[in-house]
């Protein structure tokens, strides 16, 4: 096995990981917000919370790791984790409202250092490989789709107060994160590349394919987020049970991550502005499926469909943000399109608790439609001026 596939082996291990985590945290955050908070409206704060912790860290991060490095970077951002997690576990047997969010603010810091994982395995990769690495790093999210879920149900009354055993198994996965990534070897920046500044960001920006991407990446994480938040309130308000709402983002979670194993290749063959307007097509008929009935199948179906459109949109947005910014760049361009990402990841948490408690579930998913529509229109003014030779690289 040479370098590469090793490191994107471990990688994709870490993403699994983080992706437990993570996965674990969308099926209680909403719901043990709206036990503790103050108003029913405030439900989703803590994953809003969540979100903003990773939109503050993330250029900071990916700052970090140009300096130290990405395998030391990486396990120091792991650290926040363990910390989140003991505070959320702690607010919650305070019953504090309030610590919880703090809690899961500093926890969205290991976020943003977990998001850079599919960076790191498009730097070390030729230029052929790259789609799929990132693709194959992102497949890993596949385990945290299974695991998370299930690790919720079976933690979310194992200790009391409800929601504590939850929160205090996070910190194991975050552990285990810990010790896989002293083991990837990824060659760090020379001096002089470190030291290179590179284009300003502003002018990086206004290229046409970074704009393209990043909105891509930003909204359609921004749209997935807004459904996939409301999801579970939205079911328990139409009197499903929690193991069903926790089946759905268990098959959410998976539908996000299985399609990696072919979305490389599918770039490759078809090209990848092709495979993100699928994508924004896909995101279509999800608002659809949910707007046609309020059953457990059209919740699952709609978010199934939801979770392939995001696959689609995120690792293309990433495959043609690699082609935006030269290697002393890297930093300061990935962190401006994560940034992007968790802006529009807070906004829409904590728009979709207000939405779905005030407003209910078919306001959300007609809310969702055209942020949708604003990316499908982007895709397709691209690809069809960058066909007729109208557009720049």
């Amino acid at each position: 096995m040479n370098s590469t596939h090793r490191n994107v082996g471990l990688l994709a291990a870490c993403q699994a990981l983080l992706m437990t985590n993570n996965a674990t945290l969308i099926a209680i955050n909403g719901l043990a917000g709206l036990a503790l908070a103050p108003r029913a409206a405030l439900a989703t704060l803590p994953v809003t919370c969540w979100v903003v912790g990773g939109a503050i860290a993330t250029m900071p991060a990916s700052l970090h790791m140009k300096r130290v490095g990405r395998q030391r970077g990486m396990t120091l951002g792991t650290l926040w984790g363990i910390v989140g997690a003991l505070i959320c576990a702690a607010a919650v047997w305070a019953q504090s409202f309030w610590l919880l969010c703090f809690g899961t603010l500093v926890f969205g810091v290991y976020n943003a250092y977990g998001q850079y994982y599919r960076f790191a395995a498009a730097d070390v990769s030729s230029v052929e490989f790259r789609s799929t690495a990132i693709s194959l790093v992102l497949a890993g999210g596949l385990v945290g789709g299974i695991l998370g879920p299930t690790t919720s149900r079976f933690t979310v009354e194992l200790l009391q107060p409800r929601f504590t055993g939850a929160y205090l198994a996070l910190i194991g996965f975050a552990l285990v994160t810990m010790v896989v990534l002293r083991f990837i070897r990824i060659p760090q920046l020379d001096q002089k590349t470190k030291a290179a500044g590179g284009r300003p960001l502003a002018v990086i920006a206004r290229q046409p394919k970074f704009v393209i991407a990043v909105m891509s990446g930003a909204i359609g994480y921004g749209v997935m987020n807004f459904l996939m938040t409301s999801t579970p309130i939205a079911m328990g308000v139409c009197g499903h049970p929690y193991g069903d709402a926790a089946f759905v983002i268990s098959s959410h979670v998976i539908a996000m991550f299985l399609p990696s194993f072919v979305t490389g290749n599918l770039i490759r063959r078809f090209g990848v502005l092709q495979v993100m307007f699928v994508g924004a097509l896909l995101n279509f008929a999800a608002i659809g499926v949910a707007l046609s009935g309020i059953a457990v199948p059209q919740f699952w179906l709609s978010l199934v469909l939801l979770g392939v459109g995001w696959n689609f949109l995120y690792v293309g947005g990433t495959a043609l943000l690699t082609q935006t910014y030269r290697p002393e760049e890297m930093a300061k361009a990935q962190g401006a399109n994560e940034q992007a990402i968790f802006i529009m990841m807070a906004i829409s948490s904590f728009t979709s608790g207000l939405t779905v408690t005030t407003a209910g579930w078919e306001r959300v998913n007609l809310f969702a439609l055209p942020m949708v529509g604003v990316v499908a229109i982007a895709i397709l003014w691209y690809a069809v001026a960058h066909r007729n030779g109208k557009s720049p690289a």
